[in-house]
């Protein structure tokens, strides 16, 4: 018999199938990790087919050995990898890895072993009358394990190693080894009860049920329970024997959801995502495997679950850009599972306040089934939003980062007991440090960006590779110590806030600086919601899914920060991140305020945002949209190339542009743009980067990126090249 190997190199070279001889002492199945001989070294690999004959004209080589009991990649994942590999241009091997622990190649990662302790006998009596009853401490360990055994560690900590040795010598006690399960913290919420479903709730459940699209988009304003209803989807799966998979955008977000499903399924519950240890990755992974979760919660990497006969998959906050892998392997999460859904006949269910501009099309045309809950499950209905106009302020004199009407209400609310949170989308102390005198900025030696600067650790940092700077005292430019700093961020809003409303008031901050630790997540989250801080300071950490009830104000600083960035989308996610944010205030039984700070207080789309007009600011966009031919009436297609050798990356460049030339006489108008630049950001970690951005119709979209695959495919010169279909990224 003969296996068809890939092996385990991500190398285009070699990314290709192999046959090997199976050896007649072992079997083998379809999934199976393998050692196999390549070259002069043994490499690991994974068999994707076993066949009587090899299409190969020369000598097969015995496959070594099996790696595992049992095949590690399902047919299902088997089948996935063939769509993956051809929709999204990847490489056979970077697919296959998407379905196992990393650490599990090259057994990196075992099951965690204790040694546990139980008596030799269940005859306590006579165990005890072979010991001296003054021997107090050793009849109190014999009683502590009548109850069936305990971790010697734990015993460790209650008794004295050398008394629990002397009853290992006498046979009394037996040590064996057991496998402890890593589980990711987590905690239950005990005061969450199973509820009555409203009418909506009801209402929308019955529209997804009886839908006859495989995608159903749940548009529901924050605050109206869609959280209900995905669990009462999930309780319908379980019911009738399938599984299911809940995702969400934000590591922050899995630790709530998590706790919130675990109330309700208990330990059906598995949780994925990148904030896991490698141990408790892959011991999840393996209770996923072998059936013991019915259930698995966590971030994009999620989908790729090993569960079997799936009743529904759901995507919370669809609209969240996370879901689009922009690095190796890229892949689109909502084709994945769409693959998935068809696979097992089930649902997807995309949920979210804010649904993206091409989901909402499509459930308008019809393409995708749409369930709308408009309302509040709370009687106050939505916060109230008001407008500052920030330059008025600057007018009136007041020169801080917080308008008047927002210093009173943080004042205010503090004082009635509430919580708030204010939002900036940007980290650190500031933006960036320049000199006045000749303009000089601070930039990375190995990013073209400049160094964003953060007091408490007083450094430079920036945030594309992570090189660390000392801060600016004198220009190396022109010697001047007349330096500025740039826009503030998460830490001077909290270092401002603290200053105003005084030491007693504590306050916590939020975003990649300080959630470097592995449980700083539940720690801040945690501590807000038990009441321990009055403010919480964040970036769009913040945002999505949080349900605080005694959060009544929410304040958004420089709301105009995304809303002119060149991307077609920044109008769409600067709607997106403040209607998000404005739905954390007055979730429960208090009313809640939003001020939005902003300089262009008479934008359009502030006017959509203070109504909760999502249906208006959707036909405006979409009306945009389709004036300057830009998705979802066309379709983007990035080809960036990289190198450490400028001059390599731009005649790389330079030949595929030439050749798609050629191809835009071909299809003539339906190559509605074509151009090639460099990158906004043309260097990161001492890589050159230059793109060829491309708007094609759609009516032969699959025939035309076939034939740039083809042209990129044989036209790399040494070069990274990749292809990015509507990036979510275009810098």
């Amino acid at each position: 018999m003969i296996a068809k190997v890939i092996v385990d190199i991500s190398n285009s070279e070699v990314d290709k199938i192999f046959d090997y001889s199976i050896p007649s002492d072992f079997e083998l199945a379809v999934g199976d990790r393998v050692l196999v001989p390549f070259g002069s070294r043994s490499i690991e690999g994974f068999c994707i087919k076993i066949t009587d004959c090899s299409e190969g004209n020369y000598k097969l080589k015995d496959i070594i050995k099996k790696l595992d009991d049992k095949p590690l990649i399902k047919k299902e994942m088997l089948a996935l990898s063939d769509f993956m590999k051809e929709k999204f241009y990847l490489r056979y091997v970077d697919t296959l890895r998407l379905f196992i622990p990393s650490k599990l190649r090259g057994n990196k990662v075992k099951a965690l072993q204790r040694e546990f302790c139980t008596l030799s006998s269940s005859d306590t009596e006579l165990l005890k009358s072979r010991i001296s009853p003054r021997a107090k401490s050793q009849l109190a360990i014999i009683d502590r394990l009548a109850g069936g055994g305990e971790y010697l560690t734990v015993l460790n900590t209650e008794f004295s190693p050398s008394v629990i040795n002397s009853l290992v010598e006498k046979g009394i006690i037996t040590k064996s080894k057991q496998e402890v399960l890593r589980k990711p913290i987590g905690e239950i919420d005990k005061n969450i009860n199973k509820v009555t479903l409203t009418e909506t709730q009801n209402k929308a459940i019955s529209i997804i049920k009886n839908s006859d699209k495989r995608v159903v988009l749940l548009h529901g304003v924050t605050g109206s329970g869609k959280t209900e209803v995905y669990m009462s989807l999930i309780e319908d799966a379980l019911i009738k024997g399938k599984t299911a998979i809940a995702l969400v955008p934000e590591i922050s977000l899995t630790p709530q959801i998590l706790r919130v499903f675990r109330s309700r399924f208990g330990d059906d519950i598995a949780m994925l995502h990148s904030g896991l240890s490698d141990g408790e990755r892959y011991d999840e992974w393996r209770r996923i495997y072998d059936g013991d979760a019915k259930i698995v919660v966590g971030a994009r990497s999620a989908i790729f679950a090993p569960l079997e006969n799936l009743g529904v998959i759901i995507i919370d906050e669809e609209h969240d850009s996370s879901y689009i892998s922009e690095s190796n392997p890229r892949f689109r999460t909502l084709e994945v599972a769409e693959f998935r859904a068809k696979y097992n006949d089930c649902k997807v269910i995309l949920g979210s306040a804010t649904p993206s501009v091409e989901s909402y099309n499509n459930a308008r045309l019809c393409k995708f089934g749409l369930s709308e809950m408009s309302n509040r499950i709370s009687k106050n209905g939505m916060p109230e939003i008001k407008i500052i106009d920030m330059a008025q302020e600057l007018r009136t004199g007041n020169f801080s980062v917080f308008s008047n009407e927002l210093k009173e209400k943080l004042k205010e609310t503090i004082n009635n007991g509430n919580q708030a949170m204010l939002f900036i989308n940007r980290r650190g102390y500031a933006s960036y440090m320049q000199c006045k005198s000749c303009g000089y900025i601070a930039k990375c030696t190995d990013c073209d960006i400049a160094l964003t600067y953060h007091k408490e650790d007083n450094m430079l940092k920036c945030h594309y590779c992570g090189k660390r700077f000392k801060p600016l005292d004198i220009c190396p430019n022109c010697h001047s110590d007349s330096i500025k700093q740039g826009k503030i961020g998460t830490e001077k809003v909290a270092s401002e806030l603290q200053t105003l409303l005084g030491s007693s008031v504590k306050i916590l901050r939020m975003d990649n600086d300080t959630t470097t630790t592995k449980t700083a997540y539940l720690d801040i989250l945690g501590a807000f919601r038990r009441g321990e801080a009055q403010v919480l300071v964040g970036t769009q950490m913040i945002v999505k899914g949080h349900d605080f009830p005694n959060v009544t104000l929410v304040g958004v600083l420089d709301a105009d920060m995304s809303l002119y960035f060149s991307d077609y989308r920044s109008c769409e996610r600067t709607y997106q991140l403040i209607t998000q944010v404005s739905g954390r205030a007055g979730r429960k039984d208090k009313l809640g305020e939003v001020i939005i700070q902003t300089y262009s207080p008479k934008h359009y789309l502030f006017n959509f945002v203070k109504n909760y007009d999502y249906k208006g600011f959707f036909d405006k966009e979409l009306n945009t949209r389709q004036v300057t031919n830009f998705p979802p009436f066309t379709t983007i297609v990035r080809i960036l190339v990289t190198n450490e050798v400028e001059e390599k990356s731009l005649n790389c460049t330079k030949k595929i542009y030439d050749l798609l030339k050629e191809l835009r006489v071909e299809y003539g108008k339906e190559f509605v743009y074509m151009q090639a630049m460099k990158s906004p950001i043309n260097k990161i970690q001492n890589k050159y980067r230059y793109q060829i951005v491309i708007r094609i119709k759609r009516k032969f979209e699959d025939e035309i990126l076939g034939k740039i695959y083809n042209i990129v495919d044989n036209n790399k010169q040494g070069n990274s090249v990749f292809v990015e279909i509507n990036p979510q990224n275009m810098s």
